[in-house]
């Protein structure tokens, strides 16, 4: 059974970064598209960015030039680079594959307020 582990939030300040991580047991990475979501209080989960097969990633607009996928397949961990923070990243953060989706992890939080 494949489990996900995300962590790194916390709480920042605008204008700072983040590294998060997901980890993945039970399957290997390099074999999907991997997708980091958010899910805000009050709104429905929403896809991020998408990293794919040959590494080439996709990122909704609002957060495009600053936040950046990648991952290592040895480690299986999916990373999530997050700079120029601002109060509407404020959210629950996942990742799961890009479709068919695993069972969720519990996420990470991450809280940018001043």
């Amino acid at each position: 059974q494949v489990q996900l582990v995300e962590s790194g939030g916390g709480l920042v300040q605008p204008g700072r970064s983040l590294r998060l991580s997901c980890t993945v047991s039970g399957s290997i990475i390099s074999l999907w598209a991997m997708g980091w979501y958010r899910q805000a209080p009050g709104k429905q989960r929403e896809l991020v960015g998408t990293i794919f097969i040959d590494d080439d990633t996709d990122y909704v607009d609002s957060v495009k030039g600053r936040f950046t996928i990648s991952r290592d397949n040895a480690k299986k961990t999916v990373y999530l680079q997050m700079n120029s923070l601002k109060p509407e990243d404020t959210a629950v953060y996942y990742c799961n594959r890009r479709n068919n989706y695993w069972s969720w992890g519990q996420g990470t939080q991450v809280t940018v307020s001043s």
